[in-house]
């Protein structure tokens, strides 16, 4: 078995996944002598459609030493506070999931215990009313938070809006000017070792041959290193998330610039909006088993809030991940490794997470079994944990307009979200699983938000005295209401601090 560090990377697979793999790496692997090539095809193209984020694109980019001003530039991008659900309890019924927490905990129980307690002694006042990120979003304001642990600002968090194409060349000039090289051409073949089953090289259309040491699949939903080339199998969830089908369609940018992505329910899906700087991203994410693809297209182009500026674009899939996600030498990121549709904004993180995990268990030459197979356990509760979150936005409801949604609403759920919610409606208690992407706030946002209300309350929540709880309380909403007013709107924020000059002009990444 060959001993020594990896020396030799290939990257199949430009877009997002290839580029966000590739400065990743180029940075990680400084000093080191490691080589990296990247393959991509500008006749295949990217699916592109990922615009809205989630806060830990912020740690992404930081690590990176990107700049966010030049980076929101860049991408035409805007500021993210969370995403408004709109008809998805119920008709006519819109929540809010932002990001940050709310209020402060105080006394024994985690905060929303006291809001329970309150709740049940006769005070309406939504748990809204408790967060920074959501009372900013209402009024279209934002700003960006100080380092003082002690502001209130330390319940806010954010994310970013930005034009996917435009990340991917942004982020190509990264990781080009840290000697990452790009070679332009379609994959034809892959030659893989006799005995071993590693894949030795990539032999392009044009005969050139890369080879390689590790190869990193950002091939899409083919799969072709990790699918096609390995033979690993992929998990399908359409049992449980059975849309399998999105148009997207780019419209007029939205004046006001709201600093939050919009998701709408429809009769058979949802459709999402996604304001950017130089035009608005608009998509329905459908069930083929409830519309056809032309009536879904006519949903998506008669719900635009502002005038269309493109043609619509088609895509498949199938919602699940892979077996495995690290198979021998191959290390699949992107959708090469899974599917969840993007109604939480996720399909960037486990790109960004799938990265992470691998320069935690970057492998040597021997690629020790152990660490792969820590790698994939990882990769696969990741994706569990996400996708029991989006089928709680789709089960729990009382829609009944439509067989989609009384399909979902009396589908079998995967146990682990089934005791969450069981839990939750006890007692407001939040089971805690390992290495949960999406925590208590935004639980408490979406279950509150789709009608599961708890019935008790932790009962050592009294143990403050209740005129003591309710002064806490109402000071609380106090500043938050306060510090939200005296915020930029979000369009002024961006115009004194990150325009664009010239849609579509990229800005340096270095």
């Amino acid at each position: 078995m060959a001993e020594g560090p990896i020396q030799n990377i290939v990257i199949a697979g430009g877009g997002s996944a290839g580029w966000m793999t590739a400065a990743a790496l180029s940075m990680a692997l400084t000093g080191t002598g490691c080589r990296i090539r990247l393959i991509e095809s500008e006749e295949i193209g990217t699916v592109g459609v990922g615009e809205a984020t989630i806060p830990p694109i912020q740690a992404f980019n930081q690590v990176l030493g990107i700049d966010e001003a030049a980076f929101v530039r860049a991408t035409q991008g805007t500021f993210k506070l969370g995403i408004a659900f709109v008809d998805w309890y119920r008709m006519g019924h819109r929540y809010f999931h932002p990001f940050g927490r709310y209020g402060d905990d105080f006394g024994m129980t985690p905060f929303h215990q006291q809001w329970l307690r309150a709740r049940a002694a006769g005070d309406t006042t939504p748990l809204s009313a408790y967060s920074l990120t959501d009372s900013a979003a209402r009024t279209n304001r934002f700003d960006r938070p100080p380092a003082d642990p002690r502001s209130v600002f330390s319940t806010y968090s954010y994310a970013y809006h930005f034009d996917a194409g435009l990340y991917a060349a942004f982020l190509r000039q990264y990781a080009e000017a840290r000697g990452v090289e790009r070679h332009e051409g379609r994959i034809g073949a892959m030659v893989l070792d006799p005995e071993t089953g590693f894949v030795e090289a990539l032999t392009l259309a044009d005969g050139r041959q890369l080879d390689g040491e590790l190869f990193i699949d950002c091939t899409g939903f083919r799969g072709l290193l990790i699918g096609e080339a390995l033979g690993v199998g992929y998990e399908d969830w359409s049992r449980w998330l059975p849309c399998d089908r999105a148009i997207a369609v780019p419209s007029a940018r939205m004046p006001d610039l709201p600093p939050y992505t919009q998701s709408t329910a429809r009769d058979a899906g949802w459709q999402w909006r996604i304001p950017l700087q130089h035009r608005t991203g608009n998509g329905h994410v459908y069930c083929s088993r409830f519309i056809d693809d032309d009536a879904a297209e006519a949903v998506l182009l008669a719900n635009l809030d502002t005038p269309q500026i493109g043609d619509p674009r088609r895509l498949r899939f199938t919602t699940g991940r892979r077996d495995i996600a690290w198979s021998r030498n191959v290390v699949s990121i992107g959708l090469s490794s899974g599917f969840l549709e993007p109604l939480e904004s996720t399909s960037l993180h486990l790109i960004q997470t799938g990265i992470t995990k691998l320069l935690s268990w970057f492998p040597d030459r021997r690629f020790d079994p152990a660490g792969m197979a820590e790698y994939n356990r990882q990769v696969a509760r990741e994706f569990e944990a996400v996708r029991d979150f989006l089928v709680l936005h789709y089960n729990a409801t009382e829609r009944d307009d439509s067989p989609f949604w009384r399909w979902c609403r009396d589908m079998e759920i995967p146990t682990t979200l089934a005791d969450k919610i069981a839990m939750f409606r006890s007692s407001g208690r939040l089971l805690e699983r390992e290495k949960d992407l999406f925590h208590e706030a935004s639980w408490l946002a979406v279950l509150l938000g789709q009608g599961i209300v708890p019935d008790h309350y932790d009962r050592l929540a009294d143990a403050i005295p209740a005129r003591e709880a309710r002064a806490v309380l109402s000071g609380m909403r106090n500043v938050i209401a306060q510090t939200a007013a005296r915020m930029p709107g979000h369009a002024q924020f961006i115009e004194r601090h990150c325009r664009a000059a010239v849609p579509g002009v990229r800005e340096t990444a270095t």
